[in-house]
């Protein structure tokens, strides 16, 4: 089940459109706790760039945490979100490495340990830990607006560069 049919991203840059439709995929799928359409579209997005695919999820996922913690966020709060997300993974028996979320926390704000020489997770566990993430930071919510709004952050960035 594609999560992303009823969206049309037609109006994104080309390189952005599966991206877009993948993350959709992912990220509705572990909503509706679906590991087989979640299996799926992580295989899709482990499959494309993944240096956009990164920058895109980091930022749609620094979105969310603007708009879950208004006030900011702290070490508490960071907390708070890795133990729920691993949490909500865990009450349906997806299989989660807190590490990997706290990876893409850390990536997200900005404080990612560019000195750490552990092997960084395959892609296809980054994708599969940022769909989970992002799951748990929209709750019910779409993510097309927040994924929409990460991109036109990140072409405005470009366009001040």
């Amino acid at each position: 089940m594609g999560y992303s049919m009823e969206q049309n991203w037609r109006h994104l840059p080309p390189p952005a459109r599966p991206i877009a439709a993948a993350a959709t995929d992912a990220v509705g799928a572990a909503q509706h706790r679906d590991g087989d359409a979640l299996a799926d579209a992580v295989a899709r997005m482990a499959a494309l760039d993944p240096a956009h695919t990164g920058l895109i999820l980091g930022v749609t996922v620094r979105l969310l945490l603007e708009d879950t913690q208004p006030d900011g966020i702290d070490a508490e709060g960071v907390r708070a979100v890795l133990e729920r997300s691993v949490r909500g993974a865990s009450e349906w028996q997806t299989e989660v490495d807190p590490h990997v979320i706290l990876l893409l926390l850390a990536g997200a704000l900005g404080v990612a340990d560019e000195d750490d020489e552990t092997p960084p997770p395959k892609l296809d566990e980054l994708a599969r830990h940022a769909a989970l993430l992002l799951a748990d930071l929209l709750g019910p919510r779409p993510v097309p607006p927040f994924l929409t709004a990460a991109l036109a952050e990140i072409e405005r960035a470009q366009l001040n560069d």
